[in-house]
């Protein structure tokens, strides 16, 4: 088989599991350029990675030979990139959020409609998630009367010191979207849509950040069940999201990469953790395995002409929930979710 010819543009924080993931991949890709407009970013990068690097993204645009591109800047950012990368035919995995707001997200679904576009919601490819997805599948917890969703996490204020961080011209939100973004999708995916939601979105006193550090509401499923959603960066020292289910056969407790189901009739099946990490002040503590996932499915996709399981029309969903849950903060009312939209 030959070897796909890949360039990544962005080389900040988030491009280490990406790395890694494709020197895992060196049997199906070939990295051809590594992209930063920053020359301090590209001599770290070349510190530990064997990848070539550049500071010319229209160069990338312009090889016919680079089929796939990963994009991990920041979110302001996306929109612009994948118009152009599109345009030339390459396929992209995109580095959550879309973009900075649902409007221009929706802009770079229609901009890629022709390529494949794989977004990066890691959490989806872990085995306990999978597990559980099967399970309610099966109908094994019966219906479903609640689920509820808390994401501790912890980021101290030098996190937040760094120009863009938590910025709604930048990041487009805080807590929410940065990093709850990866439960909430999670959530959606094993429990469905989310129809209304009332609570609060605040900055705590913790935090000096011109977005919410704090999040909480009610919520209620189209399916009828009802929950919370809880989503902090002031929960020190940080700690793993938790899911919860209550059906009318038992309840599962999905709590990071730990997954505990307990039946009625008093069965019990409990898979252990596989890892943790990114809860805490470092987010970047975690293994790269299910970024490595990701790119397998990106691949397996581009290869089989089918979609890839996350795609930018369906990681739409969790943006629609975060603007229902932020409109819900500010008005202090019940907010539709536009899942029709």
């Amino acid at each position: 088989m030959n070897r796909r010819r890949i360039a990544l543009v962005g080389l900040g924080m988030a491009v280490t599991p990406h790395a890694k993931s494709l020197a895992d991949l060196q049997d199906r890709v070939e990295v051809v350029w590594a992209m930063s407009r920053s020359e301090e970013r590209r001599a770290a990068f070349a510190a530990h990675f064997p990848f070539p690097t550049t500071g010319d993204l229209e160069r990338i645009a312009a090889d016919r030979s680079i089929s796939a591109v990963g994009v991990l800047t920041p979110p302001n950012t996306h929109l612009e990139i994948v118009e152009k990368l599109a345009k030339s035919g390459k396929h992209i995995l995109l580095e959550k959020p879309l973009d900075i707001t649902t409007k221009r997200a929706q802009a770079l679904v229609a901009a890629g409609a022709g390529v494949k576009i794989a977004v990066c919601l890691q959490h989806r490819f872990r085995a306990a998630a999978e597990w559980l997805g099967a399970i309610l599948a099966a109908d094994g917890l019966g219906k479903i009367v609640a689920c509820s969703t808390r994401i501790p996490l912890w980021r101290p204020q030098t996190y937040y010191n760094e120009p863009g961080r938590g910025v709604k011209a930048r990041d487009g939100g805080g807590v929410l979207i940065t990093q709850g973004i990866h439960t909430l999708d999670l959530m959606l995916s094993l429990a469905g849509p989310v129809e209304e939601v009332c609570g609060y979105a605040v900055t705590s006193a913790v935090h000096r950040m011109e977005t919410e550090d704090l999040a909480c509401a009610a919520v209620r499923f189209a399916n009828g069940a009802v929950g919370i959603i809880e989503a902090t960066t002031a929960a020190y020292p940080g700690g793993e999201a938790l899911i919860d289910f209550i059906g009318t056969k038992g309840t599962a407790a999905l709590a990071g990469t730990a997954l505990s189901v307990q039946w009625h009739d008093g069965r019990r099946e409990d898979m252990a953790a596989e890892s943790f990490g990114g809860g805490g002040a470092d987010p970047m503590a975690f293994p790269h395995d299910h970024h490595l996932a990701v790119w397998r499915d990106f691949l397996d996709a581009i290869d089989g002409n089918k979609e890839p399981r996350v795609t930018a029309k369906e990681a739409l969903k969790v943006h629609k929930l975060i603007d229902a849950l932020l409109a819900a903060g500010e008005s202090g009312g019940k907010v539709k979710v536009a899942n029709s939209e």
